[in-house]
């Protein structure tokens, strides 16, 4: 562990894989809808939070996560007052999204039965500075001055609310191919291909279902994981791509390393000692059973601080964070890439589901 720091932060000195939602239902375009009962039947795309609308998030986010203010009144008005906020910035081409932290919810709240603070994993070095949070909004758009702006006007508009933190973020080469948003991630990799091509998987995946457990208003929503990964990319680079690719479990642009096109599933067990995909590899690692994908669905964008700081803000979505996001990182532990990675901050948030009616629920019981 001290070494794998010491390499990323002399990297970092030399110049150095799993929430928001528009709280309306609206973006790109103003398309809009409303949850109702919480059905995922029908209509599905009016029926799921924005972000997870579609196979292509925008370009340029923000995330800006936010504390209330001790003594700034109580928690229905300065709630109310951040969804005044966040109205008030939506703009065509842009999705405004909010994720509920544990820290959002009153004693006597309905909270979200696995919403926690998110815990250290082996190899985290979190900074309490840059992690959890009382809600954590998002801007995305495809004009990072637009996001920029956005975040710059809601923030005067919610004195009940101070900033914790925030990160922007980009996606390089952002593109859609054979039904999924594919990114170029800061190790030169296409990443993306693990996700669900359409509405009705991804809402499988990550929406919350009647009879899980969850409160009747979380029905709908979604469980976002965010993870601030710094990447050491100038020891990366010193590795060749062969070695890297193993390292990964896949070619550069996606390909499996037996051979396989992107669009098919490696044959793992025709390997069992990993001579063509390492057992330590990180696809093979996150996902052993290719035809038993994580429940879960990736929303990531890479980030550039300056002075060397550079990674991934790694977002997902799932309906279960035990069996989804949890469950690989568990999985992940040990693997090749491990030396390589830090995660400094991030947290636990809760979706919810398009409208506002989950305000109530999280000051009484619902």
């Amino acid at each position: 562990m001290v070494r794998r720091r010491s390499l990323l932060l002399a990297s970092s000195a030399a110049g150095l894989a799993v929430g928001g939602a528009a709280v309306y239902g609206v973006r790109a375009g103003g398309e809009s809808g409303d949850v109702g009962d919480g059905s995922l039947s029908g209509g599905l795309g009016a029926s799921m939070p924005a972000q997870l609308r579609g196979v292509l998030p925008g370009g340029r986010v923000v995330m800006v996560v936010l504390d209330r203010v001790p003594g700034g009144g109580g928690s229905r008005g300065a709630l109310r007052e951040l969804v005044s906020g966040l109205r008030a910035v939506e703009r065509a081409g842009l999705v405004v999204g909010v994720g509920l932290g544990a820290g959002a919810f009153e004693a006597g709240g309905t909270r979200p039965r696995q919403l926690v603070g998110m815990p250290p994993f082996p190899g985290d070095l979190l900074d309490p500075a840059r992690s959890h949070g009382d809600v954590l909004v998002q801007v995305a758009g495809d004009r990072a001055g637009d996001v920029r702006a956005a975040v710059e006007r809601l923030l005067p508009a919610v004195p009940g609310w101070r900033e914790r933190w925030r990160i922007e973020g980009f996606r390089a080469e952002n593109r859609e191919e054979g039904g999924r948003g594919l990114a170029r991630n800061p190790f030169h990799f296409t990443e993306g291909f693990g996700n669900p091509a359409g509405d009705r998987e991804t809402a499988d995946r990550a929406l919350v279902r009647a009879g899980q457990g969850e409160p009747d208003w979380a029905v709908g929503g979604s469980y976002q994981v965010v993870r601030i990964i710094r990447f050491a990319t100038d020891l990366w680079d010193k590795d060749s791509v062969p070695e890297q690719e193993r390292i990964i479990g896949r070619r550069r642009d996606g390909r499996w390393l037996d051979g396989a096109p992107t669009d098919e599933e490696p044959n793992f067990a025709a390997d069992p000692k990993g001579r063509l995909t390492p057992l330590d590899s990180h696809v093979r690692l996150a996902a052993p059973d290719r035809r038993e994908p994580p429940p879960l669905v990736r929303r990531s964008y890479s980030y550039d601080r300056g002075d060397g700081d550079t990674g991934l803000v790694f977002s997902c979505f799932q309906r279960d964070l035990a069996r989804g996001f949890e469950a690989v990182q568990k999985r992940l532990e040990g693997e090749a890439m491990a030396k390589y990675l830090l995660t400094t901050g991030g947290g636990y948030y809760f979706v919810p589901p398009p409208g506002d009616h989950w305000i109530d629920a999280l000051v009484q019981p619902y």
